[in-house]
């Protein structure tokens, strides 16, 4: 009996806190369904949401990670998920490879650069630029970068949570502005800049511009982790 009731005392907080994130989730994604808005996309109402349910029953993050934190585990295989549409254009892939190399490549580039100039020029310590690095990646992906160079994984999740928020608002005002006519380019746009959710921004605009985006971000994601270590000599260069 005791044993028993030592497993349900362990499992009560991970049922209780997934299913109020899943829950959150689910309410966000409906709310956005009837007002796609940009402020309302689910990535940024149900962490809001969560913060203050923390905030409310007096608990830590540490207590809601420890509870739902197996979640994590999750966004491999969701990742995985974008083979889909990027096998349905695999036709388009094979004849414009270059270009998005060449896009990928200057993308991450410039956003790893544009993250340690702002580091620097604020002033934030060295965990919080390494942690900075990896923002403009997909969170599986960006985590793993963020763990080899020496980053904060969890805040690295936050950081790339803002920049999908604000990279797929900021996209179309960007894509209405600059004449961007082709799907491609569309697509690679909003998967590099603010990968997931500007992967889900692309599919809103078309199947080709979503298969382009899915892939482009899967496979910055796997450019910064094959180029971690490049990234730690870097940041130790520019260190000092």
């Amino acid at each position: 009996m005791d044993s028993l009731l030592h497993w349900i005392d362990q499992l009560a907080p991970v049922a209780g806190w997934t299913a109020l994130t899943v829950g959150f989730y689910l309410l966000a994604k409906r709310v956005y369904r009837r007002w796609p808005r940009w402020w309302l996309m689910p990535l940024a109402v149900a962490p809001a949401l969560l913060m203050i349910a923390v905030l409310a029953l007096h608990e830590s993050y540490r207590d809601y990670i420890r509870g739902a934190g197996w979640l994590m585990l999750m966004l491999g295989p969701a990742t995985v998920a974008f083979a889909v549409p990027i096998y349905e254009q695999r036709a388009l892939i094979r004849r414009t490879w270059p270009v998005l190399l060449v896009g990928m490549v200057a993308g991450s580039a410039t956003a790893v650069a544009v993250s340690w100039g702002l580091a620097s020029l604020f002033g934030l310590d060295q965990s919080l630029r390494l942690s900075l690095l990896p923002r403009s990646i997909s969170t599986p992906f960006a985590m793993e970068v963020s763990a080899d160079i020496g980053g904060l994984p969890d805040l690295t999740a936050v950081f790339v949570v803002v920049t999908g928020v604000l990279g797929a608002a900021l996209g179309d005002v960007v894509l209405a502005w600059l004449p961007v006519r082709s799907a491609l380019a569309r697509g690679a746009f909003l998967g590099v800049a603010a990968h997931g959710a500007g992967t889900a921004r692309a599919h809103r605009i078309g199947r080709v511009e979503g298969a382009v985006a899915g892939l482009v971000m899967v496979l910055v994601g796997l450019l910064n982790v094959c180029l971690a270590p490049l990234l730690v000599s870097a940041a130790r260069l520019a260190a000092g």
